[in-house]
């Protein structure tokens, strides 16, 4: 018979959390700008990205590792230095927001065959969702709706327009099934956009330390 301590240890030991990873800005996040082709300024620079638009738009993308497709958490700190007024995240052509980080997924099926590396493709796709966590907007935290581009794309406001910074900590799979009533599928890839297009205003930001486990 096991040991009543050693029984104890195992059981702990069993119901730790998966240690996070850290996803490194390391060149290997790929611009991908939309229809009219507005790039921002991206630097990384390893544990952290700068951001600059400056009355522009693109995204920032790179596939998730095989190894964190099944990733149920993420946490990462934010920036911002300069801010796009509040504008109504809903209203499609009039949504622009200071960071945006979208955490997207596909199903086990389609992940077999897509590439991870086309996101304007995968962003089109009738079997992808989307979490968009998003510091803009003129929603109060907590705030979830439908995005205005994309049927499976659900906007979570975690901070209104403005400046400041914070360290945000997401149980991924438990927003999911709030945004979604049912468990994620594969997490695919992760994106981050500033958008300052539409009111064409003026965004400095920072986002680092970002983790998945």
């Amino acid at each position: 018979m096991r040991h009543p301590i050693i029984a104890a240890i195992v059981a702990c030991t069993l119901t730790l959390p998966a240690a996070a990873t850290q996803i490194p800005f390391d060149g290997s996040w790929r611009e991908q700008g939309f229809l009219r082709l507005f790039s921002n300024d991206y630097a990384q620079q390893g544990s952290a990205l700068d951001i600059v638009s400056d009355g522009t738009v693109s995204l920032l993308w790179r596939a998730v590792p095989e190894s964190l497709r099944g990733a149920q958490a993420a946490s990462w700190t934010w920036t911002v230095q300069q801010s796009v007024p509040p504008t109504d995240l809903a209203q499609k052509g009039g949504d622009d927001r200071n960071i945006a980080l979208y955490f997207v997924y596909t199903t086990a099926e389609n992940a077999e065959n897509v590439n991870p590396n086309r996101a304007a493709r995968l962003l089109r796709d009738k079997n992808t969702t989307a979490l968009v966590y998003v510091w803009g907007g003129d929603k109060p935290r907590g705030t979830v709706m439908q995005s205005p581009y994309h049927p499976g794309l659900r906007t979570l406001v975690r901070r209104g327009a403005g400046t400041g910074q914070h360290t945000e900590t997401v149980d991924l799979a438990s927003d999911y099934r709030a945004a979604f009533g049912t468990g994620p599928g594969v997490l695919i890839g992760v994106g981050v956009t500033a958008d300052a297009d539409d009111t064409d205003t003026f965004i400095r930001a920072q986002l680092s330390n970002l983790t998945l486990n």
